[in-house]
């Protein structure tokens, strides 16, 4: 039960973080719905928090808040469907009908719970008698609105997930599957309570399969519909980690230029608390770096040209690049004037973005192992 229920609350935080961002998002809302209901649900159905409920209410009582609960889950979910939608105002038409349907089955539940001694409806599934009709009839109009709920969500999802591409795809053709064999977990108890009711057993077995596929399924259910998002913040902790070590790598070529102009280093917008703490932000600092990095070499170039060397374009390799560095920052800390005017640098590794920032580190890192 723990790892469904860690699986449950990281999902429902990542939706919350995503609701705060977008908080008029009604299919973004429905599923924070839908798992806020479902993470609920769970801890009244543990062993501590149902024997608490049941000491306040009754015995019985946490038995019944839990499958209402999961009522409204499959509820929410198929709102997020309904208003994901190409016609808006029919998924919110349709979804007020699937809403009279949900109450419908909680009264209808409700009343069934309500009309035996509590010391009847207090078993679990596994030990509850189905031979009395009323629990039955719980346990099995319950489990036929979850079927049919997680089916149709299952059948959207599918149909979501062949028009969407990668990875959102993946993510929900994981979340198909998972809805799916919820679906059938379902199915099977619907067809255990038959089974049961008719005063024939069922193998323990059997009751322990179709628990574990149900677990199973909510944990890939979840995993689904995370995917997309986690894999999204991977990406930027990569892209992070990038940033990070390649505003490392640029040290040693940033603070010879910074020292000789220190002119060129950027300085937060203001001085307000605000603006200083964003400078202090990795890709913000890197970016910066790559910028000053390159005023500072367009300053220092004349510095780097020979007496003979009268070339429009600076192009060396990064071994001498860095040895002609050397030499002119010591002239520029002994005053010398600039002989000429400045240069460009050659883009040797190519005229993109990267291969500029590939080129700088390499100046970077051979300015190091001079060192």
């Amino acid at each position: 039960m723990e790892p469904l229920l860690l699986g449950l609350v990281a999902a429902l935080v990542w939706k919350l973080y995503q609701l705060k961002r977008s908080p008029h998002d009604a299919p973004l809302r429905s599923v924070t719905l839908c798992l806020v209901c479902a993470a609920l649900s769970y801890p009244v159905a543990m062993p501590g928090g149902a024997s608490g409920v049941d000491t306040v209410a009754g015995h019985g009582t946490a038995k019944l808040i839990q499958n209402v609960l999961l009522l409204l889950a499959v509820y929410f979910l198929m709102c997020f469907y309904l208003y994901s939608s190409a016609d808006e105002e029919a998924g919110r038409r349709r979804a007020r009908k699937e809403a009279v349907g949900v109450g419908v089955v909680a009264v209808a539940i409700t009343v069934a719970a309500e009309s035996v001694p509590h010391e009847v409806f207090a078993g679990s599934f596994s030990t509850a008698d189905m031979t009395i009709p009323q629990i039955a009839f719980f346990y099995g109009g319950a489990g036929l609105y979850l079927m049919y709920a997680l089916g149709m969500a299952c059948r959207w999802t599918r149909r979501y997930a062949r028009m969407s591409r990668r990875p959102h795809s993946t993510g929900l053709w994981m979340a198909a599957v998972g809805l799916g064999a919820m679906a059938l977990a379902c199915a099977v108890r619907a067809v255990i309570v038959a089974v049961r009711w008719a005063d024939v057993d069922v193998p323990g077995p059997l009751m322990a399969a179709v628990a574990f596929l149900l677990v199973a399924s909510i944990l890939l259910f979840a995993a689904g519909i995370t995917y997309s998002g986690a894999r999204a913040r991977i990406s930027s902790l990569r892209l992070w980690l990038q940033h990070r070590r390649d505003h490392r790598r640029l040290a040693p070529l940033w603070e010879l230029l910074a020292e000789a102009f220190p002119q060129n280093v950027l300085r937060p917008a203001s001085p307000a608390a605000l603006d200083r703490w964003r400078a202090r932000g990795v890709h913000r600092r890197y970016h910066r770096r790559i910028v000053e990095c390159r005023d500072g070499l367009v300053d220092i170039s004349p510095h780097l040209l020979t007496e003979d060397d009268d070339s429009a374009v600076l192009s060396i390799d990064s071994t001498e690049l860095a040895s002609r560095l050397h030499r002119a920052s010591a002239r520029i800390g002994q005053g010398v004037p600039a002989p000429r005017r400045a240069v460009p640098l050659a883009m040797a590794l190519g005229s993109d973005r990267q291969s500029d920032v590939k080129q700088l580190i390499a100046v970077s890192d051979a300015l190091r192992g001079a060192a």
